[in-house]
């Protein structure tokens, strides 16, 4: 069939029409499929951000890694639990053990002591660790005094009866600026599990 007027092919007069529309047809499905793709990769991109800002308020630490303050791992007895608002009450640090009086407390990273002293009736001990970072452990006795360092592991002082009825443990608390924040974050990865989709 010849066509002297090129105006008058349409795409029900040429044999290969039909063809012709079928593969443009896929090329078009073939490029959303592809463009699908790339949506899909970047929302998870923005999803696993978002859920890793979201986490920022969980405490990372000044240097690559903390250690416990307390050897062998100790349990912990009482959780953080911060209170709602500054002035009300709360848990503002855990507390470590169960341990024996005069179990040794190390330092859980480098820093340089701040405070050593009695607080109301407890032995006090706080040490700045860098980053806007304070660690304050009671009830310890220490040998140290202010403005002394410390290295990650030393020895700090020895535990002391009081602070728990039951047992004798260590109230560990945390201060990033004036803010209290969990020291579990710091010697635990508690990061939520992302499940990313499958493809």
């Amino acid at each position: 069939m010849y066509y002297s007027d090129l105006t008058g092919l349409t795409a029900g007069t040429h044999a290969l029409s039909t063809y012709g529309n079928q593969r443009i047809a896929q090329q078009s499905l073939s490029r959303k499929a592809d463009s699908m793709t790339v949506l899909k990769l970047t929302l998870t991109t923005l999803l696993t951000a978002t859920i890793f800002a979201g986490s920022a308020s969980t405490p990372a630490p000044a240097s690559a890694s903390w250690s416990w303050p307390l050897s062998p791992m100790p349990s912990v007895l009482r959780t953080f639990e911060p209170p709602d608002k500054p002035w009300l009450s709360g848990h503002r640090g855990v507390d470590l053990g169960p341990t024996s009086d005069g179990a040794p407390v190390t330092s859980p990273s480098d820093g340089v002591v701040t405070f050593a002293g009695v607080v109301v009736d407890r032995p006090v001990l706080t040490i700045d660790q860098g980053g806007g970072l304070k660690s304050s452990f009671e009830p310890v006795t220490s040998e140290l005094k202010s403005g002394d360092t410390v290295r990650k592991g030393q020895v700090i002082g020895t535990m002391e009866p009081g602070h728990c009825s039951s047992a004798t443990c260590l109230h560990w608390g945390v201060r990033r600026g004036e803010d209290y924040v969990n020291p579990l974050g710091f010697v635990e990865d508690m990061r939520p599990s992302i499940l990313l989709p499958l493809y």
